[in-house]
């Protein structure tokens, strides 16, 4: 780890602390000072004004990043076996009723994303406890509860994110991978500044952003002027 220390010291060094770069320099400088040896996740960390102890602040939506975001996404469809054939013809990885739930039930949860219909939501009732704490319960603001499977499967697997406001009221997203072209990074972090400004809780009054920073797995964190 001494060596990774190292690492880190060097690459801060390359970063002026206090300066909030324009969105297109600051990739540009992230790509520099990324010395992971595997294809880091570019992440982006967004600090609000919003309190999410009350309801009226609270934000949780999705957006679809233009270039996806790198990753290889196992979505599962727990549908009744009449729409098993159609959800796989749209890209569902596992698809199917009981054997869904038997999975489930024995912790073989070998998917990053569930999708439901709204007549099936209560089904998944008994396992919501193995669900819910992976963050894998099907939900309508995430799109995850959804009467068109098709469409709901396709933008998952196109780049489909859900963002949501943590305790301390700041958003972290995963928007591509450090191997991505410089615009690729820049129109997908673009995308999800856009989602979050459309999706201002009533209760914000005023600005909804306070802080913007972006980093990889293993990079110090870049300040952008937003």
């Amino acid at each position: 780890m001494a060596n990774y220390g190292k690492k880190y010291t060097e690459a801060k060094k390359q970063v002026e602390a206090l300066k909030q770069y324009e969105l297109s320099e600051a990739v540009s400088l992230l790509k520099k000072v990324n010395y992971a040896k595997f294809d880091a996740t570019v992440n982006v960390a967004i600090k609000t004004n919003a309190n999410p102890k009350y309801n009226d602040q609270m934000l949780r939506a999705t957006t679809i990043l233009p270039h996806g975001t790198g990753k290889k996404v196992r979505v599962a469809v727990f549908v009744s076996e009449d729409k098993v054939a159609e959800a796989k013809k749209a890209g569902a990885d596992l698809a199917g009723f009981e054997s869904i739930l038997t999975a489930i039930k024995s912790g073989k949860m070998d998917f990053d994303v569930l999708i439901t219909t709204p007549d099936h939501i209560r089904d998944l009732a008994p396992v919501a406890k193995q669900l819910g704490p992976k963050g894998l319960m099907p939900s309508p603001k995430a799109g995850t509860v959804a009467m068109d499977i098709v469409q709901a499967v396709e933008e998952v697997k196109k780049g489909k994110i859900e963002f949501r406001l943590d305790k301390t009221g700041n958003i972290h997203a995963g928007v591509g991978k450090i191997s991505f072209k410089e615009d690729q990074l820049v129109e997908n972090i673009q995308a999800l500044m856009k989602a979050v400004e459309e999706n201002k809780p009533s209760g914000v009054k005023g600005k909804l952003v306070k802080k913007v920073v972006i980093s990889t797995t293993m990079s110090p964190g870049i300040l952008i002027n937003y």
